[in-house]
């Protein structure tokens, strides 16, 4: 059996990719969240992980079928590799070489980019921040820089692919880039038609619809994850 353990769904963006790729795809697993409460080694957070992850962090994957021992994978794209290869059945990657290709680099770009877009606009589900997005736009170059990034690359892909997802099907890019439309939407950054249809088309997958379901029905309201509000 599969565990994946998560942070809050209203702000963990890399809980989101592994956890709506599983419920996309129908595989099942078992959530474990472990809510935030501070990053400090002594928090209930880091202990609770610190037997389950080396790093401390979310998501981990704990497949405990695995023997002698159970195996834990703590990054998001191994964690997206390793599920892969247990369930090719469901094409997670693309069949197609180039295509795959394509899709694992568009991945391993987000994984380590969009670095402005990402501390500007922390993901918030539940909030709605167009003015603070208003001045983002207006205030940071790098921020519109990565916004220009994404068009080019969604824009690139649905019109090599035909859409109606970045690969044509539902692979593990769409997961990966789910939380930044999430961002999008929370800060009103402006975007291009077809941008926008894609993200709502995003949106609209029933394994985003059940993430965001459950982020607006949490109650926490974590300061250290609020840069632009005092309260819910």
């Amino acid at each position: 059996m599969l565990h994946l353990y998560i942070g809050n769904k209203n702000y963990s963006s890399w809980s989101m990719r592994p956890w709506v790729m599983l419920r996309q795809a129908g595989i099942p697993f078992r959530e474990v969240m472990v809510r935030f409460d501070s990053f400090e080694p002594d928090s209930h957070f880091k202990r609770s992980l610190q037997s389950i992850s080396p790093t401390g962090k979310v998501p981990v994957l704990v497949d405990d079928s695995v023997s002698p021992a159970p195996l834990a994978v703590w990054d998001t794209l191994a964690i997206a590799e390793y599920v892969a290869e247990c369930h090719p059945e469901q094409a997670l990657w693309p069949m197609d070489p180039t295509a795959r290709a394509l899709a694992r680099s568009a991945c391993a770009e987000m994984h380590s980019g969009f670095s402005a877009l990402r501390q500007a606009c922390p993901m918030n589900i539940e909030a709605r921040l167009p003015d603070i997005g208003a001045l983002i736009w207006r205030d940071q170059p790098a921020v519109r820089a990565d916004v220009q990034r994404l068009t080019s690359l969604w824009e690139g892909l649905l019109d090599r692919y035909g859409g109606p997802l970045l690969l044509g099907e539902f692979s593990i890019a769409d997961a990966y880039y789910a939380p930044v439309c999430m961002r999008l939407i929370t800060y009103g950054l402006p975007v291009s038609p077809t941008v926008q249809a894609y993200i709502e088309r995003i949106q609209a997958l029933p394994g985003v619809q059940a993430w965001i379901q459950d982020a607006l029905a949490e109650q926490d309201f974590l300061p250290f994850e609020e840069p632009y509000r005092l309260s819910r």
